[in-house]
């Protein structure tokens, strides 16, 4: 069975039904929260240095993105395991509730370790909502259409990177470091405004104790479901190489093409083809199919990855701008088209504890992602042979995973068969 699964709660005054515009939007818009808290904080790193007395190339500011991370990545389980236990509505509240008091907190810290303990804070409420979106898209589509749906959502969650540092940029001309937080705030208030719109997908008869046998039972059932180890790999794998470009792109765009002053356009240009990316793949997964778009994007994947280091290796890790940013759009964009595929294939076992898993869908490859990425970083050598490598490995991986995922799966689907 694919498409819309009927809404099992009904709520007088919900009016954006699963498959409506504005459902969609909203879902994003929970999630998108966490990115504009991260882009929108970079630009005003020099202001907080003078406002805090660092020093000009004081890099201990970057703490501010640190530890939102942590925090965001730290909350997703128990947002999981609330999102089972008292609904998706309430938890997507309770964390754009926490995310606004983080940001408030922010605002105000006396010190530089009082900001990296609210934005830790501030990161903690953002998963919240986070969680809440992934589970209530499980809760109402499955197949293709939950496939379609993550794909929407995240090209529109992706696209917050394109516009964040040029509005921040923008409030910092009339206003100080700490307007920008405000802006934060606001926007929470207003997405946790929305979400009353949105109907409780969750059931009461569905609901999970917080007991923590049952909690436990949660978890051992994902991770004795069929194929979840795969994809947990799988995503790790292409999470780990993303969070590296994230990293080295600036200091790339610096020391190999000597372009920092374009680093904006191409950082939001790039941003723009990876969400045309989830776009093109919301419109066409339920005419291919979840796995023939799966299989497609890792070979286009890994092949356009492999000519990217081909060419690095070509050139001494130098090629021409140009040529880089097609191939590594190249690349970035069939990963995308990866990432809420191999999330909706994960899922679709999992509708019973799908607050939890979306929580530990997102948790494992964020933070041990982290760990693959800060490795990729590391090997920086002045040239773009380090990550071209790294995106030929990822894949490889990857790839590896996803059949493991998928063949572990078969084999249940297949076992009764042969069963007389």
């Amino acid at each position: 069975m694919t498409g819309v699964v009927t809404s099992p709660v009904t709520n007088g005054r919900a009016r954006l039904e699963p498959g409506s515009r504005g459902f969609i939007l909203t879902l994003a818009a929970c999630m998108a929260v966490t990115a504009l808290a991260i882009d929108s904080a970079l630009p005003a790193f020099g202001e907080i240095r003078t406002a805090f007395g660092l020093a000009d190339d004081a890099t201990s500011v970057t703490g501010i993105i640190t530890f939102f991370f942590i925090g965001s990545s730290l909350g997703l389980l128990p947002a999981g395991v609330l999102a089972d236990r008292f609904g998706r509505r309430a938890v997507m509240w309770g964390g754009l509730g926490l995310y606004v008091f983080g940001a408030v907190l922010s605002i105000f810290a006396p010190s530089l370790w009082v900001l990296f303990l609210a934005r830790f804070i501030w990161g903690l409420g953002s998963a919240g909502p986070r969680v809440a979106a992934m589970a209530m898209v499980r809760d109402s589509y499955e197949g293709e259409q939950m496939a379609k749906q993550m794909s929407m959502i995240m090209a529109v969650f992706i696209l917050v990177p394109t516009f964040a540092p040029a509005l921040a940029a923008g409030i910092l001309v009339i206003g100080p470091w700490q307007a920008i937080f405000w802006v934060c705030a606001v926007v929470a208030i207003l997405v946790a405004g929305s979400v009353s719109l949105l109907p409780e997908t969750l059931a009461p008869d569905q609901r999970r104790p917080l007991a923590v046998r049952d909690v436990g039972n949660g978890l051992r059932t994902i991770f004795t479901t069929p194929g979840t180890l795969g994809y947990l790999v799988s995503l790790t794998a292409l999470f780990g190489v993303f969070l590296s470009y994230l990293a080295s792109s600036e200091i790339i765009l610096d020391q190999v093409f000597g372009l920092e002053e374009w680093f904006p356009l191409f950082f939001g240009g790039i941003a723009i083809i990876m969400g045309g990316a989830m776009f093109l793949n919301g419109r066409i997964v339920e005419r291919l199919g979840l796995e023939k778009i799966v299989r497609t994007g890792f070979m286009a994947n890994l092949g356009s990855g492999v000519v990217l280091l081909t060419v690095a290796l070509a050139t001494g890790g130098e090629p021409p701008f140009w040529l880089f940013f097609v191939l590594l759009a190249a690349v970035l964009f069939f990963q995308q088209m990866l990432i809420p595929n191999l999330n909706a294939a994960a899922m679709r076992p999992l509708g019973a504890v799908a607050g939890t898993a979306a929580a530990l869908l997102g948790m494992i490859p964020g933070v041990l992602g982290a760990v693959v990425g800060s490795m990729i970083d590391r090997q920086f050598d002045g040239t773009i042979t380090p990550i071209s490598i790294g995106f030929v490995i990822s894949s490889s991986v990857a790839f590896a995973a996803w059949r493991w995922a998928s063949s572990a799966e078969q084999a249940v689907v297949t076992t009764p068969a042969t069963v007389d």
